[in-house]
């Protein structure tokens, strides 16, 4: 099956390709949430050797040196990004929202409020995530879409629902923590503008300049250094549970979109429950298997949608790495080896098809 466009080019509607390019995203997304939460329970048994800013930045820096060097390793020289003009703006955006102001309030957050809390509150940056994207960026949302984030949401506040009485913790904490949440929120949508080009770098960067950020604020206020061992255990963790779940996260963002990428990565907290069961010998509780319900229920609703319609692609040019699928049916100004995935300036033409999509790099039209 295939249609063709205004240059006469076929172009193949495969039902089958479409499905697997939108499982993997799926797998990325999930792929990211396990890592970022397993690496919690490790964070935490280094808590007591580093304080809590410098925890945070130290992370963020092995995210951004490991994913630099990786990248360096893997283009053998400097490339450039592939970045547009105009999409600078929105990665510095994310950077400064997501990798700079909500950690720091994150941290104010905690001084002044309980674990408990702030483990309840952390669930609203799904919320405003999908908020943000349907709401601001239009992104199409179905109800079985909405009830998967709902049973996600609800699974994470179970999960982290307080038993004792919040009343003793002041307002200033639960007001730092919600406006962190906010600002990450903001990031992953401003993210989700930028996730075409290469996600090493995008990853990169944000680990480099939210974790040299966070470093010279704490060592400003008098934080010294760890010895040599920790340092590169945090730095270690760092790299795969923020760096290689970032770049996750972001080829998820490339396929699937803000909400629906916010909704898997959410059940972050549950992956970290459960290493924390064998990590640390934590015991479970009812409340755990009601929230492993929920969110399991939540993320089947979402891998069971299934959202086709016919639909028109306006003509668009970017950078990114692609293969000749039914939406890259172009010719090359260069000479071309055959060989796929490749990356470099493309124009896709504007054609009106039908076939199983998300919101993804090249389906963000209006419904």
């Amino acid at each position: 099956m295939g249609v063709t466009d205004q240059w006469g080019l076929v172009h193949r509607v495969s039902a089958d390709n479409d499905n697997v390019t939108m499982n993997r995203s799926v797998v990325y997304a999930l792929a990211a949430a396990v890592l970022f939460g397993a690496s919690t329970p490790f964070a935490k048994l280094l808590v007591g050797e580093v304080p809590p800013i410098l925890l945070g930045g130290l992370l963020y820096l092995g995210s951004g040196v490991g994913l630099s060097i990786t990248r360096l390793i893997r283009d053998s020289a400097w490339n450039p990004p592939g970045l547009l003009p105009s999409e600078w703006p929105w990665l510095i955006g994310s950077i400064v929202f997501g990798g700079i102001l909500a950690p720091v309030l994150l941290m104010l957050g905690l001084s002044h409020a309980s674990g408990s809390a702030a483990s309840l509150l952390l669930n609203l940056e799904a919320v405003f995530t999908a908020l943000i994207a349907w709401i601001v960026f239009r992104e199409h949302a179905d109800r079985r879409v909405i009830l998967g984030m709902l049973a996600i949401v609800a699974g994470g506040i179970v999960l982290s629902w307080p038993s004792g009485d919040l009343s003793s913790a002041n307002w200033l904490g639960p007001v730092a923590i919600t406006v962190a949440c906010l600002c990450w929120a903001i990031d992953n949508n401003l993210t989700r503008k930028v996730s075409a080009a290469d996600s090493l770098f995008i990853a990169a960067s944000k680990g480099l300049f939210a974790g040299m950020a966070n470093c010279m604020i704490a060592l400003s206020l008098g934080v010294t250094a760890p010895h040599a061992d920790i340092l590169l255990t945090t730095l270690s963790i760092g790299f795969v549970g923020y760096g290689i779940s970032l770049t996750l996260f972001v080829l998820a963002l490339r396929g699937l979109g803000a909400a629906r990428t916010g909704a898997y990565f959410s059940t972050a907290p549950f992956i970290g429950s459960v290493v924390a069961l064998a990590l640390l010998n934590e015991v479970t509780s009812p409340a755990f298997w009601i929230a492993s319900g929920l969110m399991g229920l939540g993320v089947l609703l979402h891998i069971s949608e299934r959202h086709l319609h016919e639909h028109t692609h306006t003509a668009i040019e970017h950078n990114h790495r692609h293969v000749h699928d039914q939406h890259h049916q172009h010719a090359h100004d260069f000479k071309w080896d055959s060989s796929e995935p490749h990356m470099h300036m493309h124009l896709h033409a504007h054609i009106t098809h039908k076939h199983p999509h998300f919101p993804d790099i090249h389906h963000r039209h209006d419904h």
